[in-house]
C-alpha cells in the first residue's frame, strides 16, 4: 500500500523519499520534535 506524506524539501533534485525505517512501534506513543522515522533517498537519508 502507498501512503503519501508531505515532508519539508529535502533537497533541491530530490524528489522522491521512501521510509527507511520506523523509529517508534505501532502504538507508541510521540512526543512534540520526536524523530519517528528515517526516509532515505538516492543521495541521502533524513529523519522526521
Amino acid at each position: 500500500m502507498v501512503i503519501e506524506i508531505k515532508i519539508p524539501t529535502p533537497g533541491e533534485s530530490i524528489t522522491e523519499v521512501e521510509i527507511g525505517k520506523w523509529l517508534v512501534a505501532d502504538g507508541d506513543q510521540v512526543s512534540k520534535d520526536q524523530e519517528v522515522a528515517e526516509v532515505e533517498s538516492d543521495k541521502a537519508t533524513l529523519t522526521l
